[in-house]
């Protein structure tokens, strides 16, 4: 059975502009098109809706900072070809993608010792390796070390490439991809507390 992007949001009670975020960043598998529709198949959203909230309970910090980002789109910047998230993009692009520029607390972000990356509440990358920061003249921050522990191909099975060596940052990585961690802030950076005493 296919469903239309309203009727997946709705299931899923998220507003279709949420939904579509997910459908630009190539995570769900089995869609097709039927004219400007794009049908989603039942089975790929009952597999959305049984996502597990991840083990925040397993880290060691008190709070974590969560990256919250739309689907990969291009950027004429210097350092990077792409800024979001897509499925479909090289781990290095991604990388560059998703390391900064953010405005956040980059001290608080370091101290979490890692960093989810959502589209639409769906942990889809992250990232480890984040204890030093730059900062630029607009106040945002780029995490120049940081390193691509994994990220989610398709996010129904969930799919994951592992993409680090190290041994704390593929744990991390199986703690939190595909997961569904809900967070909220008026930027692109939240911090959500993961009701553990920070060691």
């Amino acid at each position: 059975m296919l469903l239309t992007t309203g009727q997946a949001a709705a299931e899923l009670g998220c507003a279709i502009t949420t939904f579509r975020r997910l459908i630009s960043a190539g995570v769900l598998p089995g869609l097709s098109r039927r004219g400007v529709r794009v049908m989603v198949p039942l089975e790929v959203v009952r597999a959305l809706q049984t996502r597990e909230r991840p083990p925040l309970e397993e880290l060691p910090a008190g709070e974590i900072a969560v990256l919250r980002v739309d689907s990969a789109r291009r950027t004429d910047e210097q350092d990077r070809s792409w800024i979001g998230f897509a499925g479909t993009l090289q781990p290095d692009d991604l990388l560059k993608a998703l390391r900064g520029w953010w405005r956040c607390d980059a001290a608080s972000v370091a101290a979490g010792g890692v960093l989810p990356v959502t589209v639409s509440g769906y942990v889809v990358a992250v990232l480890a390796g984040l204890e030093g920061w730059e900062k630029n003249s607009e106040g945002r921050h780029l995490f120049p070390d940081a390193r691509l522990a994994g990220y989610v191909t398709d996010l129904a099975t969930p799919r994951t490439s592992l993409t680090s060596d190290l041994d704390g940052d593929r744990r991390l990585a199986g703690l939190l991809l595909g997961t569904r961690l809900a967070s909220h802030s008026g930027g692109a950076i939240a911090y959500v507390p993961t009701h553990t005493t920070a060691r």
